[in-house]
């Protein structure tokens, strides 16, 4: 190991199904990596729906009693372990939500993850298995770089992760305007397609244009929104739906002709029954994702250096005002991310 750690480290704690209320801040020692391990002195993280789910204890995956929350963070490197080759102290690094998935398919053995069955990265300290560790591009902040491992990584899976993926001249819809579909709008601009936004609010409208968007279509000014879709491509439909609304018989009735929808998720909750003939109606590929593999989010940030990519910002809290920012996060619909700085 090269350098000291310091003497002591302030992590938050919770217990799932206690909520936000749930969350303590408590000092300990900082742990000392072990083989194959990295201290990482953790300077952001970033809010995901997935955060809020492991609070309420409606996560899909086990949570381990009185867990470090929160997936993504993004710090620098003070500490290494035995063997550890990949990284040096003084490397600017984030982590892959599931840090024994490297690439390939996802199987039981690499479930996992952090924030939910292994302490998460809402502390000062995170020490971290060294082939989770990805480098931030250079040209982000922490904050910036923070944003990455849970949404970027999944819309950039929903876009490319079934093989080839969208391709120029592709019409890719996105669904809302949280941290997935943000990245999906300039992931897919990026890649060449014509993109389509969806979302109930119009003061984000010109937003989601300026951000790439060459359509949107507010849904509560449409509830049919699947047809004012069809309407904009001519009634073709569109080649991949990015569904992070859990809108899946509306996307359907969005997709052309062997379309793909990548499931995300529903923020509500709720999966109301599908009619299969929609499947068979346009002969559907539909995926569900589950964030992606240490070799995506590789890819990714080779993409995000080369077009000088800026994640979208919503609101910065700080390290004490952990409550304020899940609270703000849960109610405020922020367009952009939700960071906790740690200074």
């Amino acid at each position: 190991m090269t350098a000291t750690l310091p003497p002591s480290v302030r992590s938050y704690h919770v217990t799932s199904g206690d909520g936000i209320d749930g969350l303590s801040l408590r000092s300990h020692e900082p742990r000392t990596p072990g083989i194959g391990e990295v201290a990482v002195a953790v300077h952001a993280v970033s809010l995901s729906f997935r955060d809020l789910l492991v609070l309420r204890g409606q996560y899909v995956l086990p949570v381990r009693p009185d867990v470090v929350p929160v997936s993504d963070g993004a710090g620098r490197v003070i500490a290494v372990g035995p063997g550890v080759q990949r990284v040096r102290p003084g490397d600017r690094v984030t982590a892959a939500l599931f840090p024994h998935w490297l690439d390939g398919p996802l199987k039981p053995s690499l479930l996992p993850q952090l924030g939910g069955s292994l302490d998460g990265m809402l502390t000062e300290l995170a020490v971290l298995p060294e082939q989770a560790l990805v480098p931030i591009p250079e040209h982000l902040s922490y904050a910036e770089a923070a944003t990455l491992p849970c949404a970027a990584v999944t819309a950039w899976n929903a876009l490319t992760g079934d093989g080839p993926g969208i391709q120029p001249k592709h019409t890719v819809l996105t669904t809302g305007s949280g941290g997935v579909s943000l990245f999906a709008v300039q992931l897919a601009t990026l890649r060449g397609a014509r993109v389509i936004a969806t979302t109930g609010r119009a003061e984000k409208e010109q937003r989601l244009r300026d951000l790439g968007a060459d359509e949107v279509v507010n849904y509560r000014a449409v509830p049919d929104w699947h047809n004012a879709v069809r309407d904009i491509t001519g009634g073709r439909g569109v080649d991949r739906v990015v569904d992070t609304a859990g809108t899946l018989e509306q996307s359907l009735k969005s997709l052309a002709v062997n379309g793909h929808v990548a499931f995300v998720g529903s923020l509500s909750g709720d999966l109301p029954p599908l009619d299969p003939r929609l499947l068979f109606g346009v002969a559907a590929t539909v995926r569900a994702l589950a964030v992606g593999s240490r070799a995506q989010f590789t890819q990714l940030n080779e993409i995000i250096a080369a077009h000088q990519v800026r994640p979208v910002i919503d609101l910065v809290f700080p390290f004490e005002e952990v409550g304020a920012a899940f609270r703000y996060y849960e109610s405020a619909r922020p367009f952009g991310k939700v960071i906790i700085e740690i200074r």
